[in-house]
C-alpha cells in the first residue's frame, strides 16, 4: 500500500468546503462558518481553537453530526455523513447527568439506545467506570459526587459506546484548576497506553496550555465569519512538561497565531457595522496602564499567564485597543500606540477625553447612536430601536451584547447615558 492510500484509509472525517450561516432578520444570512476543509485521521488528538464565539463548538457539533452545514459536505470514511453511521460519543461542558439516575445507571443509558442486552451494558458501563477512576461508585448518585468524579461519569458514558471518535466540548472549563489538570493528566495516560476505544479525538478549548498538553494537532480558527486560519502539528512527546521551553515556545506560537491582526477589508465594503469586542472599558484601561508602566510592550503569552487570564479573557481587551487605536499586535507581543501612552498617562478627565474623541470617530455604531440621539425630539430613545437594526446585521443574542458594548464605551466617554429603569439611551441636557 502506498502512502497516498494509507493517508486515504486512515482518514476518519473530512469537511469539504464546509459553510453555516444564521438567517438574520429581514431574511440575510449571516455567516458563521466559511469554507472549512479539514481531514481527521486516525491516531490523532486534535484541539480546535479560537475566541469565544468563533464557531469551534458549531464545527464541533456538524463535524458529529448534531447539526447539518449550510453548504458544504461532511464525509465519514469517504461517505456522507448524512448516510453513514459514525461511531462517535460527545461529552459536553456540562456534566449532562440524570440526577434521579445512578453512576452506572447514567453510563448504561447509551449502551441501552443501541440494543445491547442489560447484561452486556453492565459489563461495559463496570469497566469503563474503573478505566476512569470510578471503581466502587457504580451506585452513588450525581450529587453525591465532585464536580471532577461526575465529569468522569461523562467521559465513562461516552467511551462505553466504543465509539472510533470522541468529541470534547470544553470538557474540563467548569472545574476547579486541580481537578481540571488531574483530568487531563488521566485522559492523556489513557490515550498514550491505548486503554481508550477510540481512534481519534476532537476537542474544543479556548485555553491553549491546555491545547498544547493534551493534543498533537491544533485547527485555530478565525472569528466573523470563522475560517482555517492555521493548522498545526504540535510535535512534542508525552508526557509534557508545562515547565520545558519546547512547551512554551508553541504557546506563545499559538498566541502569536490567535491574536495576528487578521488582513482587514476596507470597512465600508465589509460591513455596515464593525464587530466590537466584549470588553468593558475599566479591564481596557487597567491592561493600557499596566502595559505602558512595563515599557509600552508585553508578551501576550507571558502578560495573559501573569494575569491568570485564557484567550477569552485577553482577546477582546486586546481587540478593543486596537479599535480605539490605543495599542496594536505584532508578532505575539502587544504594543501601545503614541495616543495609548497618552491615554495611560493622562488624568481620569483627560482620558474620557481621549476616549470620546476616538469613540466618536472610529466607532460606526456609537456614532450612529450619537446621530439617533441628537435628531430625536426627546434627546431619547428605546434600546429597541437600536437592537431592532442591529438584528439585520448580528444574530439577536450577539445584537444585545453589542449595544451593551457601546452603551459602556459611550457613556464612560460621556457621548450618551443610559436609564436602567426605561432601557432608554438619551442625551444628557446642559444645565
Amino acid at each position: 500500500m502506498s502512502d497516498t492510500d494509507k493517508n486515504i484509509s486512515d482518514v476518519i472525517l473530512e469537511t469539504r468546503g464546509v459553510t453555516k450561516t444564521f438567517r438574520l432578520q429581514g431574511g440575510k444570512e449571516h455567516p458563521i462558518l466559511d469554507d472549512i476543509n479539514l481531514k481527521i485521521s486516525q491516531g490523532e488528538f486534535i484541539s480546535i481553537l479560537g475566541v469565544s464565539g468563533a464557531g469551534k463548538s458549531t464545527l464541533l457539533r456538524m463535524l458529529a453530526g448534531l447539526a447539518k452545514p449550510s453548504s458544504g459536505e461532511i464525509l465519514y470514511h469517504g461517505v456522507s455523513l448524512e448516510r453513514a453511521r459514525p461511531k462517535i460519543a460527545m461529552v459536553f461542558q456540562s456534566f449532562a447527568l440524570f440526577p434521579w439516575f445512578t453512576v452506572l445507571e447514567n453510563v448504561k443509558l447509551g449502551l441501552k439506545s443501541l440494543g445491547i442486552s442489560d447484561a452486556e451494558a453492565r459489563q461495559r458501563a463496570v469497566k469503563m467506570l474503573d478505566t476512569v477512576g470510578l471503581d466502587g461508585f457504580e451506585d452513588a448518585y450525581p450529587r453525591e459526587l465532585s464536580g471532577g468524579m461526575r465529569q468522569r461519569v461523562g467521559i465513562a458514558r461516552a467511551l462505553a459506546v466504543e465509539p472510533e471518535v470522541l468529541f470534547m466540548d470544553e470538557p474540563f472549563s467548569a472545574l476547579d484548576v486541580l481537578t481540571a489538570d488531574h483530568l487531563r493528566s488521566d485522559l492523556i495516560d489513557l490515550w498514550m497506553e491505548k486503554k481508550l476505544p477510540i481512534k481519534s479525538v476532537i476537542f474544543v478549548t479556548h485555553n491553549i496550555e491546555e491545547a498544547v498538553f493534551m493534543s498533537n494537532r491544533a485547527v485555530i480558527l478565525s472569528h466573523n465569519p470563522a475560517k482555517v486560519r492555521a493548522d498545526l502539528r504540535l510535535d512534542m512527546p508525552y508526557p509534557r512538561d508545562k515547565n520545558t521551553k519546547e512547551f512554551k515556545y508553541l504557546v506563545d506560537r499559538l498566541y502569536t497565531i490567535l491574536t495576528r491582526p487578521r488582513e482587514e477589508v476596507p470597512f465600508a465594503v465589509r460591513d455596515r457595522y464593525q464587530f466590537l469586542p466584549h470588553a468593558m472599558v475599566g479591564a481596557v484601561a487597567g491592561l493600557m496602564e499596566l502595559v505602558h508602566e512595563r515599557g509600552d510592550k508585553a508578551d501576550i503569552f507571558a502578560l495573559s499567564s501573569e494575569l491568570a487570564m485564557d484567550v477569552d479573557d485577553i482577546f477582546p481587551l486586546l481587540e478593543a485597543a486596537k479599535f480605539l487605536g490605543l495599542g496594536m499586535v505584532r508578532e505575539g507581543d502587544f504594543f501601545t500606540t503614541d495616543k495609548g501612552k497618552a491615554f495611560s498617562e493622562a488624568d481620569a478627565l483627560k482620558k474620557k477625553e481621549i476616549f470620546r474623541d476616538t469613540a466618536k470617530n472610529n466607532i460606526q455604531l456609537i456614532k450612529q447612536v450619537v446621530q439617533v440621539l441628537s435628531s430625536a425630539s426627546k434627546r431619547r430613545m428605546s434600546e429597541e430601536f437600536f437592537i431592532e437594526i442591529l438584528k439585520n446585521h448580528f444574530t439577536p443574542e450577539e445584537a444585545w451584547s453589542q449595544l451593551e458594548t457601546a452603551i459602556d464605551w459611550g457613556r464612560y466617554a460621556e457621548l450618551f447615558a443610559y436609564d436602567y429603569n426605561s432601557g432608554e439611551l438619551y442625551l444628557e441636557t446642559e444645565e
